[in-house]
């Protein structure tokens, strides 16, 4: 898939998700980001794990996710939950986002 349409396909599915959402290579590098994350400082073409602190990073299922072609969760803590979406007819991205509750 083209890169400019997954992007514009990433924001039509997820600018209006109410917590972060990125969509980020197994390399690590953000290609879009929603205005959650934009607004914590996630921007496209940094690396995703330099943002933050590290233990915000912890337990990061990207590579998992990449691996076995599936979905994958996890829960950090009992305020969030944590996810990363492999994208269809892109064997090297993931959506990765995160839900406060």
């Amino acid at each position: 898939m083209d890169r400019d349409q997954l992007i514009r396909e990433f924001h039509e599915m997820w600018d209006a998700f109410p917590g972060m959402a990125r969509l980020i290579t197994s390399g690590h590098e953000i290609l879009a980001v929603n205005d959650v994350a934009l607004g914590r400082g996630f921007e496209p073409g940094l690396t995703c794990a330099k943002v933050g602190s590290p233990e915000m990073h912890r337990g990061c299922l990207l590579a998992k996710a990449l691996k076995s072609g599936e979905g994958c969760f996890d829960m950090p803590n009992e305020h969030l939950v944590r996810g990363w979406a492999p994208v269809g007819g892109c064997d090297d991205v993931v959506v990765h986002f995160s839900l406060s509750l």
